[in-house]
């Protein structure tokens, strides 16, 4: 393609990188981007600048104009990690992040990013000391074990107490608990990867002591009780309890893994929600291990944790995989801080968002709805309609798959086609803090259960950034 003569001048003309940096109104694009980012920015806003002119489409070529496409591919440049507002109804979302830690647990968390902590180093005698310390009693207090350890998240709990008493030999599990959890990801996969060979008893919906029994051999090395928090079998069913389980697996001299998957450390029944065993009552009942997450019911950051007997644990933290699966210090200083939350249970719900978000009354979302509705609606204009309604929220993550938690929300809908509201549903998504709610029978839903009522203006804010 020839270039006219006109085009060439205007190609020598643009301005150089240094000169576009040197503009006062670059200082604060360096100052919040850095010289490397902004240095990189005006050099992609000078070759938009060269391929408009070779187009014949340029306009401002100067460097006034350089630095304001430099600052629009800045804007562009947004971490692919950022906060959102989550209404979909779901409290422990997995795809947006599970629990949101406590403040205490945000400022313990910190303070470990800022400073060297004592990680594993013993503050009496000077020497060597173990990361799990600072958790082990803590745990015990709470759960009523002799000892605990601490993974990464709850699947890596499984996979190392499976690999480190049924390697190479059976673990017996009922056909009913072999379960799959998100991401397609099944108990069989695990049990095949810690290297145990899994011995299926019983059938579907029922399993009886009488199946564990028969299956128990010289090559067995453990029974392993998996708790299904992601579904329910009803009807004619029967299954084995672990107090029933652990006497059996006592007997033949064989430890019983508890998966508890989700965990609650509390009655949830207190706070309004379908009750659910306690990790301190599946201790009780006899398991010899019990494993639990970190960061669903809990409430605290992603973790895996293993209670119970003392040998048992020590045989755990000797295997190899146990540091492959271990915990930071970040992570280490926020389960602590949350473990802490739970020894003032009276205060718990105000301190902890999962809880706080669980415990949350329909009437006062409602009210908050009602507040919400017409700046929503303003900033909609007319080619929308919003109302407040009623709708039922879930725990998610699993836990208490057949449980809702009646709510409210604002609901949605385009005075024109349905085209509209999905492309609002995209727009909003694309927002500076993305806005994620769920489109039902023809209206976008905006479940307000997990929405601080501090954080009500700068949801509004936020949405004026939609054209």
């Amino acid at each position: 393609m020839d270039i006219a003569g006109s085009d060439l001048g205007a190609l020598r003309h643009l301005p150089a990188v240094a000169t576009v940096l040197g503009l006062a109104d670059a200082a604060p694009l360096l100052e919040a981007h850095g010289r490397i980012a902004t240095t990189q920015a005006i050099r992609e806003a000078l070759d938009q600048a060269r391929d408009a002119l070779r187009a014949g489409t340029a306009s401002a070529t100067d460097a006034a104009s350089v630095l304001r496409t430099a600052q629009r591919l800045l804007e562009t440049h947004q971490p692919a990690l950022r906060p959102v507002f989550n209404l979909t109804g779901t409290v422990l979302h997995t795809n947006l992040g599970r629990a949101l830690l406590a403040e205490a647990a945000v400022a313990a968390a910190t303070e470990a990013m800022r400073h060297p902590v004592a990680l594993e180093f013993d503050l009496d005698d000077g020497g060597r000391g173990e990361r799990d310390d600072h958790l082990r009693a803590l745990l015990c207090e709470l759960t009523g074990a002799e000892d605990a350890t601490v993974v990464n998240n709850n699947a890596a709990a499984v996979l190392l107490c499976l690999n480190t008493f049924a390697l190479g030999r059976g673990a017996i599990v009922s056909r009913g608990e072999l379960i799959e959890i998100g991401g397609a990801f099944r108990m069989p996969d695990i049990m095949t990867r810690a290297g145990a060979h899994m011995v299926e008893v019983g059938t579907t919906n029922r399993t009886h002591a009488a199946d564990y029994q028969k299956a128990i051999d010289e090559r067995t090395g453990l029974i392993l009780k998996v708790h299904t928090s992601n579904y329910r079998i009803q009807g004619f069913t029967a299954e084995v309890g672990a107090r029933d389980l652990a006497t059996l697996a006592s007997a033949a001299g064989i430890p019983l893994l508890n998966d508890l998957g989700s965990g609650s450390l509390v009655d949830l029944s207190a706070y309004g929600l379908a009750r659910e065993a306690t990790v301190r009552e599946a201790v009780t009942e006899g398991a010899h291990l019990v494993t639990f997450s970190g960061d669903k019911l809990l409430g605290g950051p992603q973790a895996g944790f293993i209670v119970g007997s003392r040998e048992l644990i020590a045989a755990i933290n000797r295997n190899p995989l146990k540091r492959a699966l271990r915990v930071d210090k970040i992570r280490l200083a926020a389960i602590e801080a949350t473990l802490q939350l739970y020894r003032d249970p009276d205060r718990l719900a105000a301190r902890l968002p999962t809880l706080r978000y669980l415990a949350r009354s329909r009437d006062a979302i409602a009210a908050q709805a009602a507040r919400l509705r017409d700046d929503v609606a303003l900033r909609l204009g007319d080619a929308f309609r919003v109302d407040t309604g009623e709708c039922a929220s879930q725990v998610g993550s699993g836990a208490l798959p057949l449980d809702t938690l009646p709510s409210a929300c604002l609901l949605i809908r385009s005075t024109g086609s349905q085209r509209a509201l999905d492309d609002l549903a995209t727009a909003w998504r694309a927002l500076p803090r993305p806005v994620i709610g769920r489109i039902t029978e023809g209206a976008l839903q905006l479940d307000l259960r997990c929405l601080d009522e501090a954080d009500e203006a700068l949801f509004v804010a936020n949405l004026s950034a939609h054209a």
